[in-house]
């Protein structure tokens, strides 16, 4: 039986993304880490909303919006305002939003 060596390089997640997309602050990087944040707030909609064991629908009614707009957040395909996002929680939930803003 022969032995090959082989040889790889790994390649780190921020590499990768530099490669892909750019440099952070270039346009690419910022609309895919845009677009990044909006699909990771859509899960955490969706997980809250499995925690609390409602439907979309349910969601829905109870902070006044549509069910297909709770759909599109969940799924990263809807912007979504910071009062929308404290409606959901804060009413939707009953749960608090803590904010932090770093460096």
């Amino acid at each position: 039986m022969k032995v090959t060596n082989i040889k790889m390089e790994l390649t780190s997640f921020d590499e990768h993304l530099e490669k892909r997309y750019g440099p952070v602050g270039s346009l690419k990087r910022t609309e895919f880490e845009i677009k990044a944040k909006a699909f990771a707030i859509g899960e955490i909609i969706r997980d809250g909303r499995k925690q609390a064991k409602m439907t979309q629908e349910e969601l829905a009614v109870k902070t006044g919006t549509r069910k297909s707009f709770i759909s599109r957040i969940e799924n990263g395909h809807s912007d979504i305002q910071l009062s929308t996002l404290y409606r959901l929680v804060e009413i939707g939930f009953g749960k608090q939003i803590n904010l932090t803003i770093s460096e």
